[in-house]
């Protein structure tokens, strides 16, 4: 006969592998920072950002210039070590507008996202969480407001207040406003017919505590991924609006203006439309890959 050999271990099975007692509970957004720090596009988008907000910190201490002092005699250099970028029509220093450039961009571009986003997600919840007419009085506004193209729309907006920055960052914030409001909407009508939801509403739960312990952070996830998008759209819109004069007004040194004051010495000094455009390209792709980098790492559907 042939001899059995039996395991040592009567707790192991030989079609049942070993259970692991440490495995760690991954939560959902530890699993997703896991996958950010795997995408080498997002870590470069999250550095190219980085980069942007260290020298608009340090603006003061990286330059011995003024971003408004005129030095006509020193008027259209070429880059050089005295002027890293070169010097302007006003001989102002190119490098120096630059830094200081980044913190109107990266202001306009927090404080116009973060307005959008709190009234987009509020509107985007009330109507989809209360449904009936509060939807779709919500949804015709939001389709209305979409039916224009978003610049002209802005520069709608910006010529009934008047140009300057302020306007027209609460231009940009309204209209981005539709892209939050539609995209919490969308989310909130799957959610609401979730067997938690319905449990909470079995027990009694006002609908408010509802919203802010159940819906809302379970929305969270496009909301963030659109915001980081959100951030590179309302940098452009700046841009096109102080390159049309409706936005910020001399002698701030914002990108789009400095663009709009340079187009007559495209030929004969190029680096005063090089620098200012290229900041604008480089930012807005840093948020762009980080952003694309979140929507992979939050999105179930993108996980293998």
């Amino acid at each position: 006969m042939e001899s059995v050999k039996v395991d040592s271990n009567p707790n192991l099975s030989p079609k049942q592998p070993p259970i692991k007692q440490n495995d760690e509970v991954v939560s959902p957004w530890r699993d997703a920072y896991r996958n950010l720090k795997k995408n080498k596009l997002a870590i470069v988008g999250a550095g190219i950002i980085l980069f942007f907000i260290l020298i608009a910190l340090l603006a003061p201490w990286m330059t011995s210039y003024s971003y408004d002092e005129v030095d006509l005699v020193n008027r259209l250099q070429a880059p050089s070590a005295d002027h890293w970028f070169g010097t302007d029509d006003f001989g102002r220093d190119i490098f120096t507008r630059i830094i200081y450039g980044a913190r109107i961009s990266l202001w306009v571009g927090f404080f116009a996202v973060t307005g959008s986003l709190i009234v987009g997600t509020f509107l985007g919840v009330v109507a989809g969480y209360y449904g009936r007419w509060i939807d779709l009085t919500i949804s015709r506004i939001f389709d209305i407001m979409l039916a224009f193209p978003s610049i002209l729309l802005a520069i709608a907006i910006v010529a009934i207040l008047g140009p300057s920055l302020r306007n027209a960052l609460i231009a940009i914030a309204i209209v981005n406003i539709p892209v939050f409001g539609r995209l919490v909407r969308s989310k909130v009508l799957s959610l609401k017919e979730e067997e938690f939801i319905m449990a909470a509403r079995a027990q009694g739960m006002k609908h408010g505590r509802i919203i802010l312990h159940h819906v809302l952070p379970n929305s969270l996830a496009p909301i963030i991924v659109q915001a980081t998008l959100g951030f590179g759209t309302a940098i452009l819109e700046a841009a096109a609006l102080g390159f049309l004069g409706m936005g910020a007004q001399p002698p701030n040194p914002e990108w789009g203006k400095m663009l709009s004051d340079s187009r007559a010495f495209i030929q004969s000094a190029p680096w005063t439309v090089l620098f200012p455009g290229f900041s604008i390209m480089l930012i807005v792709l840093g948020f762009n890959l980080i952003g694309d980098g979140l929507r992979d790492a939050l999105d179930p559907k993108m996980k293998n």
